[in-house]
């Protein structure tokens, strides 16, 4: 460490060479005029004095960011994110004055609240602004947003909402003097530090929006996030001092290492800069191994493919350009005089240092013994319930799977006779179901047991027919197939040409009908996420590849079924609890705790089945195992910790937070009971999916070491295959019946 440093700057990777505007100065100019004008240069600190003044303005020098990650837009366009920026560190400083330093929750609130309005999708007409937040906001929504398109404005609002809404959760945290954990972190810190706002006015800085139809698609969100939380995680290593040592702030990644591993400063930031590499190389995989094929996938025109290419340009441009500016604000832990980090450096030579952390995550070697290892201990306090119509939902389970193919080879079958019968007793999946609804009638607990079964089957049958490079084209295909089983009105589904389709088709003809319109395209979607997931689990087994750790955290919840299983419980309420509530952090975060609590106990108890036996990387213990560089014993701790903190997150936003909302929103009686009937739901789903793990028979030793009784019937579908309609005595899967009782929560897939 130099001068009193916490730390000294890790060596970064960095693959792209910043680029400075020419129009520099006339940006750097009209921010001075214009900041002065909203009257940022004269508001009142908490303290005394000003939060900025012009000096202050000037040491920050916003117009050299913004040269710096834009630097090919033209002069006037230069002015007005220069400007937004000005507005945005604006917003920051002054709500650590007016809010965080006074602990002023309920002002902060009721300061949010008015921000939305200076921003209407229509560009319609505004209040009066009472600060200068608010003056700046309103004269930035008039210059941009007649150039954009209405999704683009829908996006930027929603980005801009979570970057100022979600500053609450920093002010609850330094109340209660709590740091989050690193899930939680990763999570909020994408949220509040704005750079899925910068992703978005990189789209107005290229001159090209990303085109509507696929926004919302998993590349282009990797593209958004990967580039964000490399930002952010930037920001956090050169404004560590300032914010922890100085302000006070525990918002902050290389904090949050430090307590949740219990390591010294120096080994959390360099942490905290491999996540940063990492999530680098996230961008760079996804760039040009997914896109590619989403574009030809989606029919992508080529000035729509142009956009798509002009908006990952900017987004690198900047990432370039923002650690330039971050090596010479006085904002930040630099000294400008040390720009050039020690070792070699230069266009190409920071890549050269890191391209071990790249190579090394497609160098692992498959099917590596392991194990057998002891399980860790975590926190888990959640009591289990078993439903009464266990047994009958288990004989139930075994004949239903055998009805669509899942245990009776049939040549003529693709797919059928994946399991054996001693398999599908062994894996009780009922077991799951009963402690995940123990109060479930006898025909709620059946189709709950039947969705576990269906969603197994496919995680088995995916890599086991298309896995090992087979073929990648008839997944996606599969994929279309299945979508075409879940029709959202009554009416007849294609012809049925295995298991996985036959099942589904069932499943949906049981479900849908006790789901309103919304409702049905809502659960469709979240079927269709855990779909996409499988084919992500291929892209990455056919590239050898350990996933990036946010990346497996993210996609962990969509092969496991959470959205699925979350949107059908919110779905069979009956609706009591408003939407809003669902979409309110607090109840958003319970969830994801939960999730990443269930998709860790698995990931304990699965390891040595997927690594040694299925050699396969998607699994927690591997992920921690290649991030951290430590044994496998050591990584199975930190996944256990993991487990623990998210619980303990959990049990923390259940009784601190959620009054809160209720609160908020201003609940009746039905509703809060309904809330807290879906907060208990969550207790059993998660305490129900570890006591399966441990009673099922899925992950024993002597299971695991039986000769392979893969029947000839598991065959390599063809996309032009003709399929066969489904035999007399099948489950029916044709037009719905109306008297079919909707059911309760549906579990995810538990088992992998």
């Amino acid at each position: 460490m130099t001068r009193n440093r916490p730390f000294d700057l890790p060596v970064f990777y960095l693959p792209y060479p910043p680029r400075l505007n020419p129009h520099l100065e006339q940006a750097r100019t009209h921010a001075r005029i214009w900041a002065k004008e909203m009257g940022m240069l004269d508001s009142p600190a908490a303290g005394g004095g000003v939060v900025w003044d012009e000096a202050d303005l000037e040491r920050h020098d916003y117009g050299l960011l913004c040269a710096y990650t834009h630097p090919d837009c033209p002069a006037e366009a230069l002015e007005l994110i220069t400007d937004w920026y000005v507005w945005v560190f604006f917003f920051d400083d002054h709500f650590l004055e007016a809010f965080k330093r006074t602990r002023d929750t309920v002002g902060a609130r009721a300061y949010l609240d008015r921000i939305p309005l200076f921003m209407p999708i229509d560009i319609g007409q505004t209040p009066e602004p009472a600060n200068p937040v608010e003056r700046g906001l309103d004269d930035l929504w008039r210059r941009t947003a007649p150039h954009m398109n209405e999704d683009w404005r829908r996006r930027f609002t929603v980005s801009t909402v979570n970057l100022l809404f979600e500053s609450l959760w920093e002010l609850a945290n330094i109340t209660s003097d709590r740091v989050a954990n690193p899930i939680e972190y990763i999570a909020m810190r994408r949220m509040v530090g704005g750079a899925p706002w910068s992703a978005n006015l990189v789209e107005y800085a290229v001159g090209a929006e990303v085109p509507s139809r696929i926004a919302g698609e998993r590349p282009l969100l990797v593209l958004r996030d990967t580039f964000s939380d490399a930002v952010h995680l930037r920001n956090d290593l050169f404004s560590y001092q300032r914010e922890v040592t100085e302000e006070g702030e525990n918002a902050n990644a290389v904090l949050v290492f430090e307590r949740f591993l219990g390591c010294e400063t120096r080994r959390a930031a360099d942490l905290v800069n491999d996540v940063l590499t990492s999530r680098l190389h996230q961008f760079e995989n996804t760039a040009l191994t997914e896109m590619p094929v989403l574009c030809a996938d989606r029919g992508l025109r080529p000035d729509e493919q142009t956009a798509i290419a002009l908006y990952a340009k900017g987004l690198q441009d900047w990432q370039a350009g923002g650690h330039e500016w971050h090596m010479r604000s006085s904002r930040y832990m630099n000294d400008p005089a040390e720009r050039v980090l020690g070792g070699p450096n230069g266009l190409g030579t920071s890549a050269a240092r890191v391209a071990s952390s790249a190579l090394r995550q497609h160098a692992r070697e498959p099917f590596r013994p392991v194990g057998p290892s002891p399980l860790p201990e975590f926190h888990m306090p959640f009591e289990l319930r078993l439903n009464p119509h266990l047994e009958h939902a288990r004989r139930h389970n075994i004949e239903w799977a055998a009805a669509v193919g899942m245990t009776v080879p049939d040549p003529l079958r693709p797919g059928s006779g994946l399991w054996t019968p001693h398999q599908i007793e062994i894996f009780d999946l009922a077991l799951c179901a009963a402690g995940i609804d123990p109060d479930a009638t006898p025909e709620e607990l059946e189709t709950s047991s039947d969705w576990l079964a269906w969603g197994t089957y496919g995680d088995d049958y995916y890599p086991a027919v298309f896995g090992r490079g087979r073929s990648f084209a008839a997944a996606v295909e599969q994929n279309r197939r299945l979508s075409a089983c879940m029709p959202l009105e009554p009416g007849e589904v294609p012809a049925l040409g295995n298991p996985l389709e036959a099942g589904l088709a069932d499943l949906w003809a049981r479900t849908a009908p006790g789901l309103h319109p919304a409702g049905r395209a809502e659960f469709k979607r979240a079927v269709e996420k855990m779909l996409e997931s499988w084919l992500w689990e291929l892209h990455q087994q056919a590239q050898n590849r350990v996933p990036d750790p946010v990346d497996y955290i993210e996609m962990r919840r969509h092969t496991f079924g959470a959205d699925m299983t979350m949107s059908l419980a919110r779905l069979t309420t009956g609706r009591m609890v408003p939407q809003e509530v669902y979409d309110s952090r607090p109840v958003r975060e319970l969830e994801s705790c939960a999730v990443n609590a269930a998709c860790f106990v698995n990931d304990l108890f699965s390891h040595r089945k997927e690594v040694e036996f299925e050699g396969e990387f998607i699994n927690g213990v591997v992920v921690a195992e290649e991030f951290l560089g430590c044994s496998e014993e050591e990584a199975m701790r930190v996944v256990a910790d993991l487990i623990s903190a998210r619980i303990e997150q959990f049990e923390l936003i259940a009784g601190e937070e959620l009054p809160e909302v209720v609160e908020r929103f201003d609940l009746d009686d039905a509703a809060r009971a309904s809330l807290d009937a879906y907060v208990e739901d969550l207790r059993h789903w998660v305490s129900a999916i570890l006591n399966w793990h441990i009673e099922c028979g899925r992950y024993r030793e002597s299971e695991l070491r039986r000769p392979s009784l893969t029947s000839p019937g598991l065959r390599l579908p063809r996309p032009h295959l003709s399929l066969r309609r489904r035999r007399a005595g099948r489950p029916s899967c044709g037009a719905w019946s109306r008297s079919t009782p909707p059911i309760r929560a549906r579990p995810p897939d538990p088992g992998r």
